[in-house]
């Protein structure tokens, strides 16, 4: 009776295919866990976005046309925040633009919102 088994070879192509595959998948983990990084990153600057507008609002502001921009912290994070302030073509109504910022960063902006500022009745 003789006795079967694999051979090396065959134990070695065994190995260098799972060898692979738990690259491919060690890979798409770490792609994943970066995707999530990005969105918490974005919707926190969403979010910073939109308390600047409901900033404005709840002011009843009416910002001179110009630019603006600053620094807020949500959730722990640090984000740069840039508004433009922008007139109408009803003087009653200033259109505003904020852009939310990763810190260091001025291209590419992780949040764009708009609104409309209307000027408070005397």
């Amino acid at each position: 009776m003789s006795a079967r088994g694999f051979t090396l070879l065959e134990v070695l192509v065994a190995l260098a295919i799972l060898a692979t595959a738990l690259v491919s998948g060690f890979r798409a983990v770490g792609l994943a866990t970066g995707s999530a990084g990005e969105l918490r990153d974005r919707m926190l600057a969403e979010w910073v976005a939109q308390n600047r507008l409901a900033l404005h609002r709840a002011n009843s502001d009416f910002l001179d046309t110009g630019n603006y921009e600053g620094t807020v912290t949500q959730a722990g994070q640090e984000f740069h925040w840039k508004e433009t302030v922008k007139s109408t073509q009803n003087s009653l109504f200033h259109r505003i633009d904020v852009n939310v910022y990763a810190p260091g960063e001025s291209e590419h902006a992780l949040a764009t919102l708009r609104g409309f500022m209307a000027k408070p009745l005397q």
